[in-house]
This record gives structure tokens, sequence and C-alpha cells, in this order.
């Protein structure tokens, strides 16, 4: 008898308490559970009825039942995970990246490894409404596209502890926990990507993301074109030709959902995600079944999912549209196609967090006022010393010497010249 190959999960949060049940309802054999504890992982386990669960990595990825991982974790280790993963030979499905960097380091490796399964879960291009969409683009019901529109309005993403979704550097925010998303779904829509901030073709995208708004969730996407409009309200489909007088059901969604889901996880993922991961399950088990070895798999099924290679592309769109936030002008979408040098990268993350910050501490310096002592810089990395650990500490110019720098960049140590306040960064 042919089986579906065994899964494990890297996380203990609202996604992983309903991908597991999802996951065994379709079939799948859960093997393996991750968490960033070994407390955490055992009070899911013992929840979800995991045998195996643990807070090391290569537990899960060197489990000899586990074929297909599935990482649903804060984005700083979505890279690190995914990559590993690959390079042992396991199917990879995974949320986004923290940062255009990691993104690219996971096409790398998805490059090396074509023949396995690397895919972006982003759960909306499952969803029949957005597939029924994408088809009349196609067969051209509006006609010639010129205008996308999506709004998502919510209450705050914040949770009452400071976590990664609090911070930009390690992929948190609304523009990048939901907005990628929306980027990514327009680009699979219409087949059109930003290049200023404007759709290839000529299409104007307008995406409005409010996280103030507590109530119901409300999520729509309209696409306007020369011929008609079509316009997706949650996940049921409407549609209107310029020559009707109103707008038609072309698709109502009536999939029922939370038979077999815990409480606590459908509470807090929208009931439209929540349906989209019902259908991405499902498109994965279509995929793997009925192969005869347990990593092989089938494309059609997830044709429609993202790749690492659109994971790359909608980090650069919101990279883009930080820098015009910046600037207050357009800014290109600059996709990576090879990995930056680091110590630029260092050099330039300190010139940005620091050297403004320095300048107003200072600024009354010329008036009499008094000099303030800056507060240390230290530095992380990831991929120095096999951990987050510090490699330079500088108190104020004078107290730590050149020598005794590693050779960053001669920027980095202008900076104790300067004088530096925190930073914080992350390869």
């Amino acid at each position: 008898m042919k089986m579906l190959p065994g899964v494990g999960v890297f996380g203990t949060g609202s996604s992983a308490r309903v991908l597991v049940p999802l996951l065994r309802a379709e079939g799948f054999t859960v093997e393996a559970l991750w968490g960033k504890t070994e407390e955490e992982a055992k009070q899911l386990a013992e929840e979800m009825n995991i045998t195996f669960y643990t807070s090391r990595t290569d537990d899960v990825l060197l489990h000899q039942d586990v074929d297909l991982v599935c990482i649903n974790i804060p984005p700083p280790l979505t890279r690190q995970i995914s990559v590993k993963a690959l390079g042992i030979g396991k199917n990879v499905v995974c949320e986004k990246a923290a940062t255009s960097v990691d993104a690219f380091r996971m096409v790398t490796a998805s490059r090396y490894y074509p023949q396995l399964m690397s895919l972006v879960g982003n759960v909306l291009r499952f969803l029949p409404a957005f597939v029924r969409m994408k088809q009349l683009i196609a067969e051209r019901y509006v006609g010639a596209v010129m205008i996308c529109d999506a709004r998502v309005y919510s209450g705050s993403l914040l949770s009452p502890n400071y976590g990664w979704i609090c911070d930009e550097l390690m992929g948190g925010g609304g523009l990048h926990t939901m907005g990628t998303y929306i980027v990514d779904l327009l680009t699979h829509l219409t087949g059109q990507k930003a290049e200023k901030m404007l759709m290839g073709g000529g299409v104007c995208s307008t995406v409005t993301l409010n996280f103030n708004m507590p109530g119901a969730f409300v999520h729509e996407v309209m696409v306007v074109g020369s011929a008609g409009r079509l316009v997706a309200r949650g996940a049921d489909l409407y549609g209107q030709k310029n020559s009707a007088t109103q707008e038609e059901l072309l698709l109502r969604d009536s999939l029922a959902v939370g038979t077999g889901l815990p409480e606590q996880g459908p509470q807090d993922v929208p009931l439209l995600y929540l349906k989209g991961m019902v259908y991405m399950v499902q498109a994965l088990r279509q995929s793997f079944q009925g192969q005869g070895d347990r990593r092989t798999w089938d494309h059609t099924p997830v044709s429609m999912a993202a790749s690492f290679e659109d994971g790359l592309y909608m980090q650069s769109v919101v990279d883009a549209i930080k820098r015009s936030s910046r600037s207050g002008e357009w800014e290109a979408v600059e996709v990576l196609t090879e990995e930056p040098d680091a110590n630029q990268n260092l050099c330039e993350a300190l010139q940005r967090n620091n050297l403004s910050t320095w300048a107003e501490l200072n600024s009354g310096e010329s008036e009499g006022g008094p000099r303030r002592t800056p507060p240390p810089v230290l530095i992380y990395s990831s991929d120095w010393g096999g951990g987050a650990v510090p490699i330079a500490m500088a108190e104020r110019a004078g107290t730590l010497h050149r020598a005794e720098l590693p050779p960053v960049c001669e920027q980095f140590q202008q900076r104790l010249d300067l004088g530096a306040s925190s930073a914080y960064l992350w390869s």
C-alpha cells in the first residue's frame, strides 16, 4: 500500500495547532513536533497526541519517518531550518523568510535540489475564489487589467508580550506579515510584477492594510479591467461586466471548517486563512498520493502554490515599499540575483540606524549643551561562531582599540570615532 509521507511540524503557535489536525484529516501522519523549548513542544505534543517532540532541529530533520517538513515559526528561523531540510533531502512547506537575503538563500537551496518540494505557504492561492478569479482573468472576463485594489482590515496583530511580530528587522509588522501575501496574490492573479510600485503593463495596484479596526476581519481583492471587474470578498467571488447593471455571484465558498480543530487555533486564525489551510493540505495530499516513493510528488495539484522564487519576489517588493517610504520617492523593485557582501550590509545598517541617532544626541553640543556618552554597540551574527554571539563591543572611542576588532569594514572603525548607539544585526 502506497503511503503519504510522514510529517515533521515546526512550531507550536496557532498555525501549528490548526495544521496538525488538518494533516491528519487528510491521511498524513505527524511523526515529530519541534518547539523552541522542550516545555512548549511537550505541551502541544501531549495535547495533540504526538509521540515524538523535541526542541532540537536536527532531531526532526534526521527522523527516519519524516519526509515532509512544515515550518510555521517566526521568520528569523525559517531560512536556517528550510535550507538544512532541503540539504538533508526533505520536502519543505514553510512560511516567508524575514529578509530578502534569507529568501535568496532559500532560493539558492531550492535550485540545488529541484526534485524536492520547496513551497511558501501562501494559503490564499489555494482558495477556490482566487483559483477561479485567475482563470476568469486569463479568459478576459475583465478585458485588459487596469487596476488592482486590495483591502485588509483587522484588529491589532500585537500580543501583550513583545515578540518578533513587533520588530521589523525580524520580519514583523503588518506589511510583512500580511502585505507580502497580498503582493504575491496580485502577481499570481494578473501575471504582472511590480516595477516601481506600479505593476508591469501599466497596471496600477493599491493595497490598504489597517490593523486598528476591531471587529470582523475584512479581506477584499478587486481586479478592474476594460470590460468589467471581479471582486473576492472573503472567500466568495463576485463579478460584473461593464454592460451589466449589477454584479453577479460567481462562486460561493460553502466549506465548513472547525470540526476536529482545537479551540485556540481557529480563534486566532481568520476564517479566510483557515479555509486556505484546508485547501492547501488537500492539495498536498493529492500531490503525494499514489506516488511510488514517499518523497516524490506530483506538481499539478500544487501548481498554484508559491515557490521560494515567489517568496524572494514578495520580500523584494516590501523592501522597495519601505525604501520609498523613507525617501519619499519612487523606488525600483530590485530582486537579488546574488548574495550581497555581508560586510557592506553591516556597514549600511550601522550607518542607517546609528549615525542619525548620534547626530541627534549631540545636536546641542555646539550650543553649549552637554556631550552625551554613547551607549555600547553590540553586533550579533547567527552565522559567525555558529550562533548568536557578540563579535564586538565598543563602549566609546578610546576604550576599545581598532586592533581588537575583527576586520569588518573601514566605516565600522570610523563609527568608534563618532560613538554609536545600540544595533542588533542578524545575517
